[in-house]
């Protein structure tokens, strides 16, 4: 049976990326294409919603679409935990399934995991991302996300150091981790999460280069899991087994199948 698809947002760059994937794969097919001003009455006659549109529009969607008693993919930025609380009641009550992927890009999904890892094994940790200018929202979904794994990963060791947090060139806290945005030309996206110790520091980095490239096979796990969820699910964390422990997990699912990811770079420094 062929699963209905309608993307909200598929006109931006992500949202034409998640069509070329949708169209790509059998069992799947687009049946419309909505802008972020588009009326969602046109979510109507699809079996699963596809949400690329902006962090203000981006919860309409998701209300429409639970209503309408479909599923929905949300690769909006912005869902930080405390506002993907407010949906699970309505998820429940409906029935349906929403899924919330920050990134799209399995590299990131590790240099993620990774950071968790390391978090009870440093007091100082600090988040840089940058983003091209035409991102409107700070910090990334990314880092957030990042900083929400990390508290995860000390709660028996408590808040990560961070002094003078009340000065605003410290950036914005985030589950105690100061993230600091940035946003130029020239620049896809990147991350770097830098653990400070006695002694020594240790920076994992992760670059997109090729969004096309590097968010295709995330898009695909994400499809395959919205189109059956039940409930709320976030992160592709929590549909691939990352075997980097458990801190950097939300959930068990079946492994993503081997092979490189082109179109980014991740790497792991230390100093």
């Amino acid at each position: 049976m062929t699963t209905r698809v309608a993307i909200v947002g598929g006109t931006g760059k992500l949202g034409g990326i998640i069509g070329e994937v949708v169209e790509s794969e059998p069992g799947y097919e687009v049946v419309a294409v909505l802008s972020s001003r588009s009326e969602l009455s046109e979510l109507k006659g699809s079996d699963l919603v596809v949400d690329a549109s902006t962090p203000a529009v981006s919860i309409d969607v998701v209300r429409a679409a639970i209503e309408r008693g479909i599923n929905v993919l949300v690769g909006t930025s912005g869902w930080s935990a405390e506002r993907i609380a407010l949906i699970r009641p309505l998820v429940d009550a409906a029935g349906t399934g929403a899924v919330f992927i920050p990134n799209f890009s399995l590299g990131s999904v590790l240099g993620s995991a990774l950071a968790a890892a390391a978090a009870p094994f440093f007091p100082s940790i600090e988040i840089v991302e940058a983003h091209r200018e035409t991102k409107i929202d700070s910090p990334s979904g990314t880092a957030v996300r990042t900083a929400e794994l990390i508290a995860a990963a000390r709660a028996d060791v408590g808040p990560v150091e961070s002094p003078r947090v009340d000065q605003r060139a410290r950036g914005q806290q985030v589950a105690s981790v100061p993230i600091h945005s940035l946003r130029r030309p020239g620049v896809i996206a990147r991350q770097e999460t830098i653990f400070s110790g006695a002694g020594e520091s240790l920076t994992i980095v992760h670059d997109t280069v090729e969004p096309a490239l590097a968010y295709a096979p995330g898009i695909r796990l994400a499809l395959s899991a919205a189109r059956d969820a039940q409930g709320i699910v976030v992160g592709l964390d929590s549909l691939i087994d990352i075997g980097v422990g458990r801190s950097a997990r939300v959930a068990d699912a079946a492994p993503v199948a081997e092979g490189g990811v082109p179109g980014q770079v991740a790497r792991t420094t230390g100093a």
